[in-house]
């Protein structure tokens, strides 16, 4: 026998259908993407955006210590271990967002964006008591598994929380301050790798204190923001979903006095599945939307092989080809992390109103073109390390705009019982097809001391750039300005009322 029960608590309806089954009918996405940008944005962007600024602080510091620890004062490592080093850290990566992602999914996007962060925090400063290639290996892989659990739990969340009109302009902005943290690792490199100014025994390790400061910094500001009310409606728990949009309607009006249009738009779903399993998870990618997963494997893999592979060896080009000193080094990260900064920030903007795939595809195409050029100006001994840094700016500048709408793409275009999942599982793709190889690869180029090795490097990151322009043009999803439940419906969504919501 049937056993019905109907319950209406304030803008949520719940029919209970059978003990085993629940359908609930909610608007509570349709309220957070009609909200006006506030303060609390403001907060949320800065609390959960600082992950990006750690992993390129990351990158940062192994990128201009790289020469200093081949030297006695640092670890007497290789070239090539240098390089092993970075791709140890890209499969902590790797295992950190399959992992740490699967339980984003499980348990919740704000339990899992505090773990990771103190993860990433404790490991970090175990970085800097490294004694040895072999311990120096592990921690930097054990961090890695922290930044790449932040991938997954955060870029999830953001999109969750972010407004849809907003939400392309404000995750290339969030995803770009990677480039901030790069900045402020070559700063602290001109100092802390000046034997002037500190020990050189120490020098080093002390640069890997900043990731961990500011990670401890900012778990404050974390501990204070909610969990995902999209999360939690898909658990059946409207009450609480409600209670948080409610409560930031109120902060929005309280701060700067509008008024909030009602919401008519509804979204019926079954929210007795309490997770999603790998086996539904591969189902939804491969068969539901495979071509979609293409697109974002491909765009994931051409920007990973791009970054990590001039990135992460910048340093031992700039000492080897151009004669630069190791402390010196950061003099011409900065410059170079300045022009990627840029690129989001004012091309962020566009990918809303012009859209994704125009942006993405022109994005990405004129990276590669421009990397060819810079490579063949460099194989003809044409640069020198000021006018190389220039040439890398004018690059990175459309590239970081590509690779940070990368990141945004894979975290719209799936549904949200699977969003941190597959965000986890492309990320890992792209890591391993094109980033985990890149630092090794252009480590073994670089000890060769040959220009014409080091330019066919460049010459294969062109090509992934191009075939992944391609790729978006063709069959890559229009998501600008849509909310996530139109571009992706969730798995266990039922129906969707099709009047919109107030702009």
């Amino acid at each position: 026998m049937r056993r019905r029960r109907l319950c209406i608590e304030g803008t949520v309806e719940c029919i209970r259908v059978r003990t085993s089954m629940a359908i609930s009918s909610t608007n509570v996405p349709f309220r957070l993407d009609r909200l006006p940008w506030s303060r609390w944005h403001w907060t949320a962007v800065a609390g959960l955006g600082v992950t990006w600024i750690l992993d390129g602080l990351e990158v940062t510091s192994v990128g201009t210590i790289g020469a200093r620890l081949q030297e006695r004062d640092g670890l007497s490592l290789t070239a090539a271990q240098i390089g092993y080093a970075a791709t140890a850290y890209l499969i902590g990566a790797v295992a950190g967002a399959l992992a740490f992602g699967y339980l984003t999914d499980r348990f919740g996007r704000k339990k899992l964006f505090l773990v990771t962060l103190v993860w990433y925090l404790m490991l970090t400063i175990a970085t800097a008591f490294s004694w040895n290639f072999m311990s120096f290996a592990v921690f930097r892989c054990l961090t890695g598994m922290g930044i790449g659990g932040e991938y997954a739990a955060i870029n999830s969340a953001i999109d969750e929380l972010i407004p849809a009109r907003y939400r392309g302009t404000a995750d290339l902005c969030v995803n770009g301050t990677w480039w901030f943290g790069t900045m402020l690792g070559s700063a602290a490199s001109l100092a802390l790798l000046d034997p002037h100014v500190v020990d050189q025994r120490f020098g080093w390790r002390l640069i890997f204190g900043l990731g961990a400061s500011l990670a401890a910094a900012i778990l404050f500001i974390r501990s204070t923001l909610p969990e995902s009310p999209r999360w939690l409606m898909l658990r059946g728990r409207n009450d609480e979903a409600e209670r948080i949009v409610a409560t930031i309607e109120k902060q929005i009006i309280r701060q700067h006095g509008v008024t909030l249009a009602p919401v008519e738009q509804r979204i019926t779903l079954d929210a007795s599945r309490q997770h999603t399993s790998p086996a539904a998870v591969a189902r939804t990618m491969l068969l539901t939307y495979p071509s979609r997963t293409l697109v974002a494997c491909t765009l994931m893999s051409a920007q990973a092989f791009l970054y990590n592979a001039i990135f992460f060896t910048e340093s031992l080009v700039l000492t080897t080809f151009f004669g630069v000193s190791a402390g010196k080094v950061g003099f011409y990260i900065f410059p170079f992390a300045l022009g990627n900064l840029l690129g989001p920030f004012l091309l962020g903007h566009l990918f809303d109103v012009i859209g994704r795939k125009i942006m993405i595809s022109l994005s990405y195409a004129l990276s590669g073109i421009l990397l060819i050029a810079t490579g063949l100006l460099f194989v003809h001994h044409v640069l020198d390390a000021r006018t190389i840094t220039i040439a890398w700016s004018i690059v990175f500048f459309f590239a970081s705009a590509g690779a940070s709408a990368a990141y945004l793409t894979v975290s719209e275009i799936f549904p949200l019982e699977i969003r941190a999942t597959a965000i986890a599982i492309v990320f890992a793709i792209g890591t391993l097809a094109g980033g985990a190889l890149a630092p090794t690869l252009f480590g073994i180029l670089i000890a060769t001391h040959s220009v014409t090795a080091v330019f066919n490097g460049y010459l294969v990151g062109a090509a992934a750039m191009l075939a992944a322009a391609v790729t978006e043009l063709t069959i890559g999803v229009e998501a600008a300005r849509r909310p996530l439940e139109e571009v992706a419906p969730p798995i266990g969504s039922l129906r969707t009322s099709r009047r919109r919501p107030p702009a």
